[in-house]
């Protein structure tokens, strides 16, 4: 008999039942490896040290904050007279 007959004759249920325990081994598998991950994690960390790398970033933060204060203050004078000799070509061409 064709395997299409066996599978009509149960209604599909033996399909089920191997999808089933596959999604089942498959969910044990992952839970599993998430354990162990956990606890290699907990034992190569000593209690205290998972702090990640807070003060990094707060020197990054604090140096980027610094090299745009600097660069805004050397650059202003620059700016400002390049916006008013630009302001100043626009209104003279409209103004002749």
């Amino acid at each position: 008999m064709s395997r299409f007959g066996a599978r009509a004759r149960d209604g599909g249920r033996a399909a089920v039942r191997a999808t089933v325990g596959r999604a089942t081994a498959t969910g044990s598998a992952v839970a599993g490896s998430v354990s162990r991950w956990a606890a290699r994690r907990e034992r190569q960390a000593p209690s205290g040290a998972d702090r990640g790398d807070v003060p990094g970033w707060v020197m990054v933060t604090v140096m980027t904050a610094a090299l745009v204060v600097a660069i805004t203050t050397l650059a202003t004078p620059a700016l400002q007279t390049l916006f008013t000799s630009a302001i100043e070509q626009v209104t003279g061409i409209a103004g002749d």
